[in-house]
């Protein structure tokens, strides 16, 4: 038995079957092709949407990873200016001043003249920015177990230690003029 279309359009049943495949279409699992997956930085990428995904989930969908790289650093670094934090966040000059001003809208810190240069902020954690930067580290650290829990234990600190490197040389890749 065939349908046949009205001169208004498809068949109601025809058109629920079209909505159907195209659902089921959407739906299906491609893989990424093997250059891709070849690729560093592919893996790279993806490495950091699902870390993303897990922190937003996980440990906190308002401060981010960025803004806590920063809390922790002013922690480490009582005493120093915005601009030497920025390395120690591993964050570009413009995206630190960025990042600091919405810490410091929200309360968790504070920025003052540093004493060596007026232009110079030094920044301060607040009250506010001490509660959140525990409460933050705590659940970082339980995603980190989660996330390695497959790796033995006595590997972990190496597995950092080469993502850390690797970090470090494509910088330095990213700053070369050429190739």
């Amino acid at each position: 038995m065939s349908v046949v279309a009205s001169r208004t359009g498809p068949v109601a049943g025809d058109q629920a079957h079209d909505e159907h495949r195209a659902s089921t279409r959407r739906r299906a699992r491609v893989e990424p092709p093997p250059d891709i997956v070849a690729a560093p930085g592919f893996g790279a990428r993806r490495l950091y949407q699902a870390y993303l995904a897990a922190w937003n989930r996980h440990v906190d969908a308002v401060i981010t990873g960025p803004q806590f790289a920063v809390l922790s650093a002013v922690r480490a670094y009582p005493d120093a200016d915005q601009t030497a934090l920025a390395g120690a966040a591993a964050l570009d000059t413009s995206t630190m001043a960025d990042v600091c001003r919405r810490l410091e809208r929200r309360g968790l810190i504070s920025r003052a003249p540093a004493p060596h240069d007026a232009r110079a902020k030094v920044l301060v954690l607040t009250d506010e920015g001490n509660e959140a930067l525990a409460e933050t580290f705590r659940r970082t650290r339980a995603l980190d177990e989660a996330l390695l829990a497959d790796c033995p234990a006595e590997q972990r600190p190496h597995l950092a230690a080469l993502l850390n490197d690797l970090g470090q040389q494509w910088e330095q890749v990213a700053e070369r003029d050429a190739l």
